[in-house]
């Protein structure tokens, strides 16, 4: 659910679900084929596991982080992992990036720049976000909702991001 005043979005886990399946419809009725699905950790873990199960594809994960400051919402420097997690040994062939959203399209680009130089196996690389806010850099190839306000996305599992364990300990004690 978007504000009035169009800073903020909320989403449930059932529209965030639903979401991920219509990047899935997007990407399938391309007709584009490919071999792996890489997902940007954090954001993208959810979206690309869930693409993974839906397309039957090895699901990479490389490890991204910008947004540390202030639980989450002042993006800093970008950190990049030097190495991607791949159950076949090295990526390569067609590869579907994703991640969650393309914000200010910082991390897309430089992620995109990054596989185009340093991983000559990728002969072909599309890219699928479930948003993109309109003041982003980056276009990908497959997306489900532009958003030209540039709402900050509250997902439905940010509760997790202040949730410690004494917390925790506390809500689960009889």
């Amino acid at each position: 659910m978007l504000t009035e005043d169009g800073k903020h979005l909320y989403v449930s886990y059932d529209e965030y679900h639903s979401l991920i399946e219509k990047l899935a419809l997007k990407v399938h009725q391309s007709g584009w084929e490919f071999d792996t699905i890489l997902c940007l950790a954090r954001g993208g873990l959810r979206p690309g596991d869930i693409l993974s199960r839906i397309f039957d594809k090895p699901l990479a994960i490389m490890s991204t982080s910008s947004y540390r400051a202030e639980a989450g919402t002042v993006q800093g420097h970008l950190d990049i992992a030097r190495y991607i997690t791949t159950p076949n040994g090295e990526i390569a062939g067609r590869v579907l990036l994703v991640d969650d959203l393309a914000d200010s399209g910082h991390t897309l680009n430089a992620v995109v720049s990054l596989l185009k130089a340093k991983y000559a196996p990728i002969t072909e690389m599309r890219t699928a976000t479930i948003w993109v806010k309109g003041s982003s850099s980056f276009t990908p190839d497959y997306q489900v909702e532009f958003l030209p306000t540039d709402p900050w996305i509250h997902q439905p599992f940010e509760a997790y991001d202040t949730l410690s364990p004494a917390k925790l300990l506390e809500r689960w004690q009889v």
